[in-house]
């Protein structure tokens, strides 16, 4: 599991719940270290925030690995309610889970099971 989120405290919070949880996981601070790490080793799911500093929020960020890596599944988070995701012309669609901040860790592993199909 790849997490981005580019809150320090945050990142290092969902690492350590998805650890307690049972999965391996792999944490970047924005969406480029994200892609990087995605050339380096595959993953099956992408839990990303929406909206991040750096030139990709999390919907490009999910466009971008859902038309390189169309296997990877993809679970958004935000702290705001509004947050859709936007089509672009020529760009895969995005039908994400979207899970709303703040979450619990039980919110977390269903979202997550869900996502996988477990």
């Amino acid at each position: 599991m790849l997490v981005v989120e580019d809150n320090d405290a945050l990142r290092r919070l969902v690492v350590r719940q998805l650890v307690d949880i049972g999965y391996q996981v792999i944490a970047a601070p924005n969406a480029a270290e994200a892609l990087a790490a995605l050339e380096r080793e595959p993953v099956d799911v992408l839990f990303t925030d929406v909206v991040m500093a750096g030139e990709m929020d999390g919907f490009a960020l999910a466009r971008a690995v859902m038309s390189r890596w169309p296997r990877v599944r993809i679970v958004l988070t935000s702290g705001f309610p509004e947050a859709r995701p936007t089509g672009e012309p020529g760009s895969p669609s995005i039908t994400p889970r979207i899970l709303s901040k703040p979450y619990r860790k039980q919110e977390l592993a269903r979202v997550l099971r869900d996502a996988l199909g477990a």
